[in-house]
Formats: C-alpha cells, sequence, structure tokens
C-alpha cells in the first residue's frame, strides 16, 4: 500500500494556523499516544484533535487521513532505526554484531521501545496500519539497507535480516516468550550476530 503525501484539508481556525509547527508536532505526540493507547482502530482524527487540544481541521490540515496521521507517527517513532545504513557503511567486518546491538538498543531503551511497540500492536491489529508500516519498512528503511551492501540480492538478505531482528524484537518485547523475554542481552547478541553477517556480507 502507497502511502501518499499529506493532504491539506480544511480550513483551520485562525489561531490554530498561528501555532504553525508547534501545533503539528502537538498533534503528532497526541496521535502517538492514542494510537498506543486506544490501537489504530479506536482512534480517531476527532480523538486525536480533542488530545492535542486543537481543531480536527487542523489534523486534516496537515496530516489529512487517519492513515496519513499514523505512517508519520511511524516515521518518527522509527527515526532512530533510519541509522542503520551508517551502521552498515563502516564495512562488512563485524557487520552483524553492530546491527544487532544498535537494533536491540533502540528496543531496550523504555524511550524509544514505548512508541516502536505502539505502532506494532496496531500494525497486527488493522490492515491498514500494517500497510502503512510495510510501506514505511520497505521504502526508507530496508531500501536504504539494501543499498548499502555489496551482495547478490541485497533486497532478499536485507529483508532476510529484518526477518530476524524483528521476529527477535516481537517475541522478547510484545509476546514477551520466556526465556527471550528476560535473556540476557549479550548473550542474545552473541547468537544471532552470525546470522546476520552471514546474511549481509556471504557471496
Amino acid at each position: 500500500m502507497t502511502t501518499h503525501p499529506p493532504r491539506r484539508r480544511g480550513r483551520p481556525a485562525r489561531t490554530d494556523a498561528a501555532a504553525g509547527p508547534v501545533a503539528r508536532d502537538r498533534i503528532l505526540s497526541a496521535a502517538r499516544a492514542e494510537f498506543a493507547a486506544r490501537g489504530y482502530d479506536k482512534t480517531s482524527i476527532r480523538g486525536i484533535a480533542k488530545a492535542a487540544e486543537v481543531d480536527p481541521a487542523l489534523v486534516h490540515h496537515y496530516f489529512g487521513t487517519k492513515e496519513q496521521v499514523f505512517a508519520a507517527a511511524i516515521e518518527v517513532s522509527f527515526e532512530p532505526a533510519l541509522s542503520v545504513p551508517d551502521v552498515l557503511a563502516q564495512g562488512p567486518e563485524g557487520i552483524g554484531e553492530r546491527l544487532a546491538r544498535h537494533f536491540f538498543g533502540i528496543w531496550e531503551n523504555p524511550v524509544t521501545r514505548a512508541p516502536l511497540l505502539a505502532v506494532i500492536r496496531s500494525a497486527v491489529t488493522h490492515e491498514a496500519a500494517a500497510g502503512a508500516l510495510r510501506s514505511f519498512v520497505l521504502r526508507r528503511l530496508l531500501g536504504r539497507v539494501a543499498g548499502e551492501l555489496k551482495v547478490p540480492d541485497p533486497k532478499f538478505r536485507a529483508e532476510l535480516a529484518a526477518s530476524q531482528l524483528v521476529g527477535i524484537a516481537m517475541l522478547r518485547y510484545v509476546v514477551k516468550v520466556e526465556p527471550l523475554a528476560t535473556a540476557d542481552m549479550e548473550d542474545i547478541v552473541a547468537m544471532v550476530a552470525p546470522t546476520l553477517q552471514r546474511y549481509l556480507t556471504e557471496a
């Protein structure tokens, strides 16, 4: 599913419009909180506007549809992960370990984990949310990772690496399967890094 650029709709109240980027940031923050608390289905533009203390027309003005608000929330939530290509660009040696530490470091931090949990929980319960997440991951994350790989089938390899990382994240942080949920992170990195290394570097 393709996420279209935000549409400018509605005529926001003059006081709201005057707030400019401040109002936009407040809406986005409220949207992330609403999606986290209520999930995609039960979150509404009106509810987001109420939480942000703005008129619903201003939400439409900045973001368009609810799906587009969700897509914007995804981008903010995954912002730390977008530095993954920088990790890959350091060269092939030790890339599996660096990637594992970078990815799980984001999840281990409570500040960056919370919005990721909200996004994933919404995506597993609603197709529109899943489509927005797929579009973002394929376009902004895996596409950039594949561009750094100097091996055959780079896109397929990037997807395999992502499936390994996201699968562990789902079991450890979302489903909380034991003993993985409470395993020492160093043990997880040690087990996962060689597999990632093979995916990303072996011809």
